[in-house]
């Protein structure tokens, strides 16, 4: 299994005027073998041009990329072992499904092979793909095309496994059950995997660890769990999670943080009078309790399938969102008590969005 690293990798473009535009910027990272790595951030962060950086389709303008030891760049390409899935499939449209499938074999004489591999991907996932194999790709569904794509990658002897935003055309039933079909395969066949996604379901799902990125810097790498309970600054605090979290426009007023309706948290003694912070807390981190802050309800979206309730309140001029159990039923118009836990408390610099505590 290869061993995937990154060092101080960077690379530009030049636009229409000339100018450098920095897709990736001084990416440090390391994925180890048979690890499924998640990169996320919005459009036009750097996600692709990362993935295809470890392809080796683009070369950096600085740093490496190694496969375990040695650079990719001085990999033969028919020796590199990569798979890769796109967006739209790639697949060579005027050919049948099987012989996509087994294109890679088949360059090397194995095709002999392909029936084998195709059974146990099929047996795995329970799809069907042997009935696909005789129809053109251009016959097929955007999801069969898919299917038919990873299953093309997985025939071959893979050493690394790449994946950009494979299922982003699939409606949200065929999106997710492809997921758990790829998380049998990868659990199947183990391979270092570099999965780029801008949905955060797939990410949990699919990936031990996720990589987040904004304007082509890598801005946290860790399990989900660790950017959703200890995100370093606003902006991972404010890119994962589902509702998003509440922000609170405050200040440090002696070694407490006080803003329009809530207050009296202890913080860091250090940080100067005044300093402008904001609290974050996430929308299930709230009880109700009578010597909470009063506020007005003014939404409520029943969440049924996790017996929850999405209740969005308001006070003053701030607006929050509540998680909330489905019942007691809350009513819009209903005046809440609520409260903040403390322990999930969130404070980030205002300024520069860091996490202060």
């Amino acid at each position: 299994m290869t061993t995937v690293t990154l060092e101080h990798v960077s690379k530009q473009f030049r636009d229409s005027t000339t100018a450098a535009v920095r897709a990736v910027q001084d990416v440090s990272l390391k994925i180890a073998p048979r690890e499924t790595l998640a990169i996320v951030g919005p459009s036009g962060c750097g996600k692709t041009t990362l993935l295809r950086l470890i392809a080796g389709l683009e070369t950096p303008n600085s740093g490496r990329v190694l496969y375990d030891h040695q650079p990719v760049s001085e990999i033969p390409l028919m020796q590199r072992n990569i798979g890769m899935v796109f967006q739209h499939g790639a697949l060579i449209p005027h050919w049948q499904a099987g012989q996509n499938v087994g294109f890679f074999l088949w360059l090397r004489h194995r095709e002999k092979e392909v029936p084998e591999r195709v059974r146990r991907i099929a047996q795995i996932t329970g799809f069907g793909l042997e009935k696909l194999l005789t129809r053109k790709t251009s016959q097929l569904s955007g999801g069969e095309q898919q299917r038919i794509g990873i299953a093309r990658a997985l025939t071959r002897d893979l050493n690394v496994l790449l994946l950009d935003e494979p299922f982003a055309n699939l409606d949200a039933k065929f999106r997710m059950a492809a997921r758990y079909e790829l998380k049998r395969l990868l659990h199947e066949f183990p391979v270092t995997s570099v999965y780029v996604t801008h949905d955060q379901h797939e990410a949990i799902a699919l990936a031990q660890r996720i990589a987040v990125m904004r304007d082509g810097h890598l801005e946290q790498v860790g399990s989900y769990a660790q950017l959703y309970e200890s995100p370093i600054n606003l902006f991972i605090a404010t890119f994962i999670g589902t509702p998003p979290i509440n922000l609170f426009a405050g200040r440090s007023v002696g070694a407490s943080w006080a803003g329009e309706n809530l207050g009296g948290y202890r913080i860091r003694g250090d940080l100067p009078e005044g300093t402008p912070l904001t609290l974050g807390v996430r929308p299930e981190h709230w009880v109700l309790d009578a010597a909470g802050v009063s506020c007005l309800v003014e939404l409520v979206t029943p969440l049924y399938a996790e017996r929850q309730q999405m209740v969005t309140v308001g006070a003053g001029r701030e607006r929050w969102t509540l998680l909330l159990p489905l019942t007691p039923a809350v009513r819009v118009g209903e005046t809440l008590r609520c409260a903040p836990l403390r322990e999930h408390m969130l404070f980030f610099d205002s300024a520069s969005g860091l996490r202060v505590a």
